[in-house]
């Protein structure tokens, strides 16, 4: 059967001055259904994650109340973003929106359009979503997102990718979405782990993988571990999760002193300094307790020091794939500064691409938020470059 025709939004817009709750605004319009009529107008009432919970609530509530389902789903979703590890509402939430998506798009899966695996690995199981090529399959895409990703917001990609004949299987791993909300599991940096109980269940044995955000690094990792990968894309620049921390939060003259710190284990006095920053900035509030809870750390120490170990810059050698790496140009969370790590950390790698995505393609923000489908034919056309390559050594 044919799988209906996937559209995506495109538009980069300014709606809250804070460039994070920015950024997952039009998140939530751009991937996951939300409408710019719905949320410019209560984006700038967000200042705090009480703020973000709140307008998110009413929006999913409003757009349920008026049968708009899809943008319930996109409200929903993401009003837990921002809720505290904790917040009874948070599983709530999560578990609202997922239940909403199984109801709304079930056709897809009845139509066999989708179907839904698990992988079992370690003391839980791994939920994939596997579309099926339209014609003759081109290849087979393993995709996953990152930090905070749920992988309902790549069913669209996922469908678009298959409607031009590739086999896609998208994965929820260790540390994300429905895997760390309900079934409690945290993140590894080890994701070679993961990826091999997906691809022990799929059976491929030639695939591409391709990760999004943190999984721009956490995709390399796999790669070099495992030689059913043969071809590597790196939706977004991520040399080193530690590194992208200090540039974001730290002044340039203190970058060397925290490492410095951090390796001489230094707890209390980073602590100390951590929590006061907690405390003066709500954003950074949030994102050290939600990482303290996703990468099972003590404190604000053990978060940071674990970071230093989400990186592909030491197994970066070990890559010898073809490899495609997808920068932005306004990227917030990930300065250009440290692109060049990320491209010199691949000298073996088979091929080495750079596509570095602007403002003018409204696709200049992380994640190239505001223009999925640049990115997703820009990958099509990379991977049957290289496999037309491939045909003719």
């Amino acid at each position: 059967m044919t799988i209906p025709e996937v559209h995506f939004k495109r538009g980069d817009y300014s709606l809250n001055p804070d460039p994070n709750y920015n950024f997952q605004l039009n998140r939530v319009i751009q991937w996951d259904g939300g409408r710019l009529e719905d949320v410019q107008p209560v984006a700038g009432r967000i200042r705090s994650s009480e703020d973000w919970k709140r307008e998110l609530v009413l929006l999913g509530d409003r757009a349920l109340a008026e049968e708009r389902t899809e943008n319930a789903i996109a409200y929903y979703r993401m009003s837990e973003f921002f809720m505290y590890d904790g917040d009874p509402d948070k599983k709530r939430y999560y578990q609202k929106a997922a239940e909403l998506f199984a109801g709304h798009y079930a056709a897809y899966f009845d139509n066999g359009w989708v179907e839904r695996l698990e992988a079992p690995y370690e003391d839980v199981r791994l939920p994939i979503m596997h579309a099926r090529p339209e014609g003759e399959r081109r290849d087979v895409i393993v995709l996953h997102g990152g930090n905070d990703s749920y992988y309902e917001e790549f069913f669209f990609p996922m469908l678009y990718l298959a409607k031009h004949g590739f086999e896609v299987y998208l994965f929820e791993g260790p540390g994300q979405g429905g895997v760390v909300r309900v079934q409690g599991k945290k993140f590894t940096y080890q994701w070679e782990r993961p990826v091999k109980a997906v691809l022990d269940v799929i059976g491929e044995t030639d695939v591409t993988i391709m990760g999004a955000s943190l999984g721009g690094m956490l995709a390399p990792r796999a790669a070099a571990f495992d030689d059913r990968i043969q071809r590597v894309i790196g939706w977004s620049v991520f040399p080193n999760f530690l590194d992208v921390a200090l540039y974001g939060e730290i002044p340039p003259s203190l970058r060397g002193v925290l490492r410095l710190m951090i390796a001489h284990r230094l707890r209390r006095p980073i602590n100390a300094v951590m929590k006061k920053k907690m405390a003066a900035e709500p954003i950074v509030d949030w994102a050290i307790r939600h990482g303290m809870y996703a990468y099972d750390a003590p404190d604000p120490f053990g978060y940071i020091r674990k970071l230093d170990d989400f990186k592909m810059t030491d197994i970066g050698p070990k890559i010898t794939q073809d490899v495609l790496v997808i920068g932005a140009s306004r990227d917030h969370f990930i300065p250009q500064a440290l692109y060049k790590a990320e491209l010199d950390a691949l000298p073996n790698a088979r091929s080495l691409t750079y596509r570095l995505f602007t403002e003018k393609e409204d696709a200049g923000a992380h994640c190239n938020v505001g223009n999925p489908k640049l990115v997703l034919d820009t990958v099509m056309d990379w991977i049957v470059g290289v496999k037309r390559r491939d045909e003719h050594v």
